[in-house]
């Protein structure tokens, strides 16, 4: 049996980059694809666990294909969002994100 560490190692850099990217920046695109790479390593935290854990299943697995559809989904919606405040405000700048009114 390998070791876990390395896996869980990378999965915490990239949470931690993607934390950085999601709470600094001001715009939206910036902050969607933070997101998206939060939810990877939590995608490899959970093929890791379920391939090396003490008892290997497939469970990790169906929960982070679980996992990729919901973030399928948010980044659909988010986009979608972002588009409608470009059009309404003329900017993709996440400050500006307080109302949709115009």
């Amino acid at each position: 049996m390998t070791d876990i560490t390395p896996y869980l190692t990378l999965a915490a850099i990239l949470f931690c980059i993607g934390l950085y990217g999601a709470l600094t920046k001001k715009n939206g695109v910036i902050v969607l694809l933070s997101i998206e790479l939060m939810l990877n390593a939590v995608n490899l935290n959970l093929i890791a666990f379920s391939k090396m854990g003490n008892h290997p299943s497939l469970t990790g697995q169906i929960f982070s294909l679980f996992n990729i559809t919901i973030a399928a989904a948010e980044a659909a919606v988010g986009v979608a969002i972002l588009i409608t405040l470009y059009r309404n405000k003329g900017t993709s700048d996440v400050n500006e994100m307080n109302s949709m009114k115009r």
